[in-house]
């Protein structure tokens, strides 16, 4: 999924909002006094996200724009795999890459009866 992402102050929101999504529901296994427990996965934390999500919602235009300038950093490290799961819990799609038959795409239908040499 290349996507050529040029985040907002409001798509980046909303991307970090579902990055963390994403990174709690990622879980291990952690064995406690003979007791094997799920416990949910701390990254989104050690990444820093909370203080992330905090400046984009912010009130200040310069706490914003640090924000975006963070979460785009912290963008560029992400794996595919979770760069697509985001992208896709946020409805961001490539219309390049949708078929014809996709109520998404800009492209009109071919028309029946009709060949592409006419």
């Amino acid at each position: 999924m290349a996507i050529p992402l040029e985040f907002d102050e409001e798509t980046a929101l909303a991307a970090a909002q579902a990055l963390q999504d994403v990174l709690q529901q990622r879980t291990h296994r952690r064995k406690y006094l003979g007791q094997m427990y799920t416990v949910p996965g701390k990254l989104g934390e050690a990444l820093n996200l909370p203080g992330i999500l905090s400046r984009l919602s912010s009130k200040v235009a310069s706490r914003r724009q640090s924000g975006l300038e963070e979460f785009e950093e912290l963008w560029a490290t992400l794996s595919l795999a979770t760069q697509a799961k985001v992208l896709d819990a946020i409805q961001w799609y490539d219309p390049e890459d949708l078929s014809w038959d996709d109520k998404r795409s800009n492209r009109r239908p071919l028309t029946p009866g009709k060949s592409d040499g006419d």
